[in-house]
């Protein structure tokens, strides 16, 4: 299952690959392309992955999308759940270094003009028409007549 799912996922339209993925295209594109570049920076490589790229930043997607547990994505990808793991921590420390993927922080957003809308709701109080205590007493006198 696990070896035509990327070129499954691949084949959706861009609303249905965001739907499944949690991003979109050239995003997913983008982050490919960092991994990618990471994988040939090494200066020893080492032994080679049990997934290529795409299938490692899928994956991770999947756990971050999903959050199942590592178990059970090793068992729908036909890998070792230590590999999840592994390749999980590595794509997320590849992407946080290259900084390509960081929201704006604290500073920016308070160093932005703050716009401020007005909204007007007319709520006048409405007095609530309540049964008065008489006419509750005088209810349960009528039903205690045989």
């Amino acid at each position: 299952m696990s070896h035509d799912r990327l070129a499954r996922i691949r084949q959706l339209n861009r609303a249905r690959f965001k739907r499944h993925t949690g991003i979109y295209p050239e995003t997913f594109t983008h982050m490919e392309l960092v991994l990618d570049e990471r994988e040939r920076s090494k200066r020893k490589p080492g032994r080679p992955a049990a997934l290529h790229i795409g299938k490692q930043l899928l994956l991770t997607l999947e756990f971050w999308r999903e959050y199942r547990t590592f178990a059970h994505l090793g068992h729908d990808w036909n890998i070792h759940e230590t590999t999840v793991q592994r390749t999980v921590e590595r794509v997320e420390t590849a992407l946080i270094q290259s900084g390509a993927f960081r929201l704006p922080g604290r500073t920016s957003l308070t160093q932005e003009q703050n716009v401020f809308q007005i909204l007007a709701v007319d709520a006048a109080e409405t007095r609530c028409e309540r049964v008065g205590r008489s006419q509750r007493v005088s209810a349960a006198r009528r039903n205690d007549i045989p």
